[in-house]
């Protein structure tokens, strides 16, 4: 494969209602079948009047853009300092919900289109049905990302082409079976991109050539579509290689498999408003041992080094083995028992009810609930579980 990318210079300052497929067309009269068009977000939202006015500096900015982001904002991810990191109503996570104040006037903020998908979608149709061309069509814009310094360009909104390159299923040279292998090739391309659009360049689209099949140069070696007839249309037939697709929304995680959904403070302080709600009270069903061990082995390596678990089965129960635990009956779903060390001081027993709690909210997370029983009379040091 040999790429090609091309920038789209003379579209110059884009403002509310102006129509995308004219600019770029204009300014790129030899595009081709099978193009792949990397434009920037910002012009988007520019023509589809995404802005809204704000002071242009002091305290009243300030709360204006809070203002703002509280409204693109699905849910905070993270916060530290004036920085925020949410999940837009699209789904993105990135800074601020992507809200710019660059390359746009100081009284101004640009906020992302309210669907990228579909201004992509709309932007490609348009291309083809004016200027009988068939691209592929990016929507990009700049993000952070976790673990790593510096952004790159990711794509919005995408039509015309996967979002993402399945390798699953194919086997490499070494006959080995890619089993989890998906690339987010409209990422790939928007970064691409970025490499000939710049910040400061005024240059918001590019073209990149050769990635799809079929960019073949014009058969009569002249323009890639000739020019616009008095309507400013092309009179050729319409062309169509594939169909929208699904679009970048398939590059959004599923909450479920999000294993990194908030940030470390965030996290711990859903943890323990979940710890301080957390449901007090036996299950009815019978309670799976190994479920128990999971859950012990969740906390073991958090625990103060004096604390302990055992587990007393229900097979021991009905064996007789155990009338009473340090006091305590024995019920029909078993029990429990922590020992905290002895002699007991006032931290001793503050690190013991956090371990408790701990191991509370692991056997919760195995689908197992937990009362937590008085001790015996004159007992500090230990705890009892009923599951």
């Amino acid at each position: 494969m040999r790429l090609e990318i091309l920038p789209v210079p003379g579209i110059g300052d884009v403002t509310e209602g102006d129509d995308l497929a004219v600019l770029i067309g204009t300014a790129a009269p030899w595009l081709r079948d099978g193009d792949v068009l990397v434009v920037t977000s910002k012009i988007v939202s520019k023509a589809e009047g995404r802005l809204v006015d704000v002071p242009a500096d002091g305290p009243e900015r300030l709360a204006a853009r809070d203002e703002v982001l509280a409204a693109e904002t699905a849910r905070v991810v993270a916060s530290r300092g004036a920085t925020r990191i949410v999940q837009t109503h699209h789904g993105f996570v990135m800074a601020s919900a992507g809200i710019d104040a660059s390359n746009v006037d100081k009284t101004r903020l640009v906020l992302l289109p309210v669907d990228p998908d579909a201004s992509a979608r709309a932007l490609r149709a348009a291309l083809r049905d004016r200027y009988r061309i068939d691209v592929a069509v990016i929507i990009s814009d700049t993000m952070g990302r976790p673990w790593r310094n510096g952004l790159t360009d990711v794509a919005l909104g995408v039509a015309g082409m996967p979002a993402i390159r399945d390798h699953r299923g194919e086997v490499d040279p070494y006959g080995n079976e890619l089993q989890l292998t998906q690339m987010a090739v409209v990422d790939e391309l928007a970064g691409a991109g970025e490499l000939i659009k710049g910040k400061c360049d005024q240059v918001p689209v590019a073209v990149v050539r050769g990635y799809l099949p079929s960019s073949s140069p014009p058969a009569d070696g002249g323009r890639a579509h000739p020019p616009a007839g008095g309507d400013g249309r092309d009179d050729r037939p319409a062309v169509r290689l594939v169909d929208d697709g699904a679009g970048a929304a398939a590059l959004v995680r599923e909450s479920a498999l999000d294993l990194f959904s908030l940030g470390t403070a965030e996290a711990m302080a859903a943890g323990m408003r979940a710890a301080a709600t957390l449901a007090d009270g036996r299950g009815e069903a019978p309670v799976d041992p190994a479920a128990v061990d999971r859950a012990i082995a969740a906390v073991a390596e958090v625990v103060a080094p004096g604390t302990t678990f055992t587990q007393v089965t229900d097979d021991e129960v009905r064996a007789g083995l155990a009338a009473t635990v340090d006091g305590w009956p024995i019920g029909a779903s078993g029990l429990l028992l922590g020992a905290a060390p002895t002699p007991v001081d006032q931290p001793d027993l503050v690190r013991f009810g956090v371990d408790l709690h701990r191991l509370r909210i692991a056997l919760a997370a195995e689908g197992i609930p937990s009362t937590l029983l008085p001790p015996p009379t004159g007992s500090i040091a230990s705890a009892c579980l009923a599951l």
